[in-house]
């Protein structure tokens, strides 16, 4: 065995080779983990993920539309005219007498007496209001109604009543509505009211 050396001195490389060498050892695995994380997120990227709180819906009241689904069913044979003598009707002033140039008020009240629930056309176009003063007519809501009149119709329930107060304008009027008339003047009136063929009771007041 020859244990002599080789007598040929070892060359050394340029410092630049031993940089290369370092970076290519340093290098390759960041390389390797960038092009698995570039992997992993191109799979995930095709479901995306909700972030942040939800958006909730504005809740206000919109104008409600009737409908057939919203309606109730009558019972058997349906609800019932009130009527005399389930049916009292009232009319009386808040006052005994009303200075000059003063609206007479006047607090009308329908009641259903009876046990059982009734409707009731309260509405002006089913009512019937006259103001007289002896044998003169002098007003009366009937003269001078319009066409489009609201409706007003109730539901009464047993011993249920309902109160409304009404105001005459204090005016004169006649059957046509003819314009011109004079003025009621002071003195003692009288008031009535018809609601589905049931009378009041006749109330008196004063005009100033």
């Amino acid at each position: 065995m020859d244990d002599r050396h080789d007598p040929r001195p070892v060359r050394r490389l340029p410092a630049r080779v031993y940089w290369v060498r370092r970076l290519v050892v340093l290098g390759l695995p960041l390389l390797l983990v960038g092009i698995l994380v570039g992997w992993l997120v191109g799979r995930g990227g095709g479901t995306p993920v909700a972030t942040g709180s939800p958006t909730s819906t504005p809740t206000g009241s919109a104008p409600a539309t009737p409908t057939d689904a919203g309606t109730t069913d009558a019972p058997d044979g349906g609800v019932e005219d009130c009527a005399d003598p389930a049916l009292t009707v009232a009319i009386e002033p808040t006052a005994a007498a009303f200075g000059a140039g003063e609206e007479p008020t006047f607090e009308v009240t329908l009641t259903n007496t009876g046990a059982d629930p009734c409707l009731v056309d309260a509405g002006e176009a089913a009512r019937t209001i006259v103001v007289t003063s002896g044998d003169d007519r002098v007003w009366s809501n009937r003269d001078c109604l319009g066409e489009d009149v609201p409706e007003r119709t109730l539901l009464l329930a047993g011993d249920q009543s309902d109160v409304t107060t009404f105001t005459w304008t204090r005016v004169r009027s006649a059957e046509g509505c003819p314009d011109g008339l004079p003025e009621p003047g002071a003195g003692s009136y009288a008031i009535g009211l018809e609601v589905q063929d049931v009378e009041a009771p006749g109330a008196t007041f004063g005009l100033g």
